[in-house]
């Protein structure tokens, strides 16, 4: 069929593969030939630490990326232009210097994604070039699910009601490359190098292959395989952080390289075809949290800094040095709260957080010590592979009860508790803490309440080996009803 593009550009962001990708397909389909492109856009690089893990992920799942292209194309010198430096600047000079009429990306309604996007398509409109923008990252997006009333969900089992309702095969269906493949142009001489090594961009290697976390397409297919034989148990197992319950998928859907519509398809199949259904369920309904919370940051932008609900803009928290040492003490791991510790331990050695230790970790810091909410928030933006900032503000602002859908401010999580309940045996805190190995299955949720003889049975002497408590929890929860009512309208 005639080809509407003579030469087309696809630039990969959020989207790290070559199967099922939405703005791949498109632009195969309508261009006689296409390149393909991805940005290190120093904009966003610039404020990371040079040894950051989403960066040697990207830059090793570009690799397979590049690799998958030139297979694909069936000549070895297709494949991947890699470009280093400000999106708005270099994605438009390359367009024109490609001379491709059009150019495909998939949406991203981060504020600054958005901003950089104007600006992209803007310089191309000036070179008379099309910017095509379409959906890939979410199974709905935008205005696709709203209220009877043509607003906006702010509340999530409704809105899940009504994605389920909307929700079907076609909705699931793929996009795929592999029969237009022979659109695929060669890469130009002139960019002979495909992917540069991580010293060329500034960035030096972390201890992401250590940690085993497989990257790019294969890995999240590696993945993905894995948990689906485990599906089935999803709900029973997703809660315990010594127990192999969740998905791992989390950095793979942030960056792509794994399909959104393939993982809900094969839950909402479960589904519909019998088979243990609680476990796809709950999966499903954990796909459907984050197509929420990403329609939350499009439509009420104001969420970054600020809290979604206004009122709670007026809550006061602890400041100065003390709240500045207890918010070390939790970033360091040094609270007295095992289970806290542990899952600051942790992230701060791999990266990752069980998603029950997000909200046990995330409320002890705002509910416990007191501290504003937006200073975890960023604690996490920072050191999680997996961040995302719509799930990353919206889960932080569910706990600090500031949030759409919230937990109810007065819930205020018990640390030892939620221990005792989703670590029972304590494994999940001996492997963090091995200081506490040689306590009781009961006293290592409590340190504090073990009696001298006990402690000195398991070698540990506390305010040396192990810290005090730093607040005590039942005061704490005192001052917070007392913070939270203070900041409530009237009635």
């Amino acid at each position: 069929m005639d080809k509407k593009y003579s030469a087309g550009l696809v630039w990969f962001r959020r989207d790290l593969r070559t199967d099922d990708h939405a703005a791949l397909h498109h632009a195969l389909r309508s261009c006689a030939k296409v390149y393909c492109t991805f940005v290190f856009d120093t904009a966003i690089l610039e404020a990371l630490p040079r040894a950051d893990r989403r960066v040697e992920f990207i830059h090793d799942s570009l690799v397979e990326v590049d690799r998958s292209l030139r297979e694909l194309s069936g000549h070895e010198a297709g494949g991947l232009i890699t470009l280093h430096g400000k999106a708005q600047a270099v994605l438009p000079h390359l367009a024109r210097d490609l001379g491709v009429q059009a150019v495909f990306a998939s949406h991203d309604d981060e504020p600054y994604a958005l901003e950089r996007d104007a600006q992209v398509l803007g310089a191309l409109a000036n070179a008379g070039i099309v910017l095509h923008l379409g959906k890939d990252h979410t199974i709905f997006e935008r205005d696709e699910v709203m209220t009877q009333a043509g607003t906006a969900f702010s509340v999530f089992t409704p809105y899940k009601r009504a994605w389920l309702k909307k929700v079907d095969d076609f909705y699931l269906r793929g996009y795929p490359v592999e029969k237009h493949a022979h659109a695929l142009a060669a890469r130009p001489e002139r960019f002979r190098e495909a992917v540069p090594p991580l010293s060329a961009l500034g960035f030096e290697p972390t201890n992401l292959k250590q940690l085993g976390i497989p990257t790019g397409m294969s890995g999240g297919q590696q993945l993905w395989e894995d948990f689906f034989d485990r599906l089935d148990d999803y709900d029973d197992t997703r809660n315990f952080p010594a127990v192999k319950g969740p998905s791992y998928l989390g950095i793979h859907l942030r960056f792509g390289t794994v399909s959104v519509r393939a993982l809900a398809h094969a839950a909402y199949q479960r589904l519909q075809h019998g088979g243990s259904r609680k476990g796809a369920e709950t999966w499903l309904g954990e796909l459907i949290w984050r197509d929420f919370f990403t329609q939350i940051l499009y439509h009420q932008p104001h969420v970054v800094g600020h809290a979604y609900r206004p009122e709670y803009d007026a809550l006061k928290w602890e400041h100065g040095k003390q709240a500045d040492a207890h918010f070390q003490a939790w970033c360091e791991g040094r609270t007295g709260y095992p289970l806290v510790d542990a899952a600051m331990a942790q992230i701060n050695q791999s990266g990752y957080m069980h998603n029950r230790l997000r909200m046990v970790a995330a409320s002890f810091l705002v509910k416990d010590l007191g501290i504003d909410w937006r200073r975890g928030e960023a604690y996490f933006a920072e050191h999680l592979n997996d961040f995302e900032l719509s799930s990353n503000n919206g889960n932080w602002q569910w706990a600090a009860s500031t949030g759409c859908d919230a937990q109810p401010w007065f819930r205020i999580f018990n640390p030892v508790t939620q221990s005792r309940r989703f670590d029972p045996h304590g494994k999940f805190i001996r492997r963090y803490l091995p200081q506490l190995a040689r306590l009781s299955d009961d006293e290592i949720h409590a340190p504090w309440t073990a009696t001298p003889v006990e402690l000195e049975a398991a070698g540990l002497v506390l305010g040396r080996d192990y810290p005090e408590p730093i607040v005590d929890h039942e005061t704490a929860r005192q001052k917070t009803l007392a913070r939270y009512s203070a900041a409530r309208p009237p009635k």
